[in-house]
C-alpha cells in the first residue's frame, strides 16, 4: 500500500466522519413532520431533509466520501480499506461532535480513540 492509498484511506474517514455530525444537526426537526400515511410520511420527510442546505450540503460531501471509498476499494485489500475507513470514520466523528460542543467524551472514549489509532497503525504497517 502506497502512500496515496493510505491519505485516501484518511480522506475517506474524515470526510465520512466530519460530516456525520453535520448531518445529524441538519436533519433535526424531520420527526416532527407527521402524516396521515406511510407513503406521505416518507415523501415529506424526504423534502423536508433535502430543501434544507443544512443537511442537503454536509449529505453530499458525505457521499463524496463514498466515491473515495469506493475508488479505494478497487486498488487496497477489502481486509484493509472497510476496518481502516471505518474505524477512522468513529474518530473524526467523535472529534467533529466535540467541536460542534456536542456532549463531552468521557476518558474511556479518549482511551478506545488511541486503541483505534493504534489498531490502524498495526493494520498499515503490516502491509509493508
Amino acid at each position: 500500500m502506497d502512500t496515496y492509498n493510505i491519505i485516501s484511506l484518511l480522506l475517506v474517514g474524515f470526510i465520512w466522519g466530519g460530516t456525520n455530525p453535520l448531518i445529524k444537526r441538519g436533519s433535526e426537526g424531520v420527526s416532527k413532520v407527521k402524516k396521515d400515511n406511510f407513503l406521505s410520511q416518507i415523501i415529506y420527510e424526504f423534502v423536508y431533509l433535502w430543501t434544507r442546505p443544512s443537511y442537503t450540503i454536509p449529505m453530499l460531501i458525505n457521499l463524496s466520501g463514498s466515491v473515495v471509498f469506493f475508488y479505494t476499494l478497487s486498488k487496497v485489500d477489502i481486509s484493509l480499506v472497510v476496518p481502516i475507513s471505518n474505524s477512522l470514520t468513529f474518530l473524526f466523528t467523535s472529534l467533529m461532535g466535540m467541536l460542534l460542543g456536542e456532549k463531552v467524551l468521557h476518558f474511556k472514549s479518549y482511551l478506545g480513540m488511541i486503541f483505534v489509532l493504534a489498531g490502524v497503525t498495526i493494520c498499515v504497517s503490516s502491509k509493508f
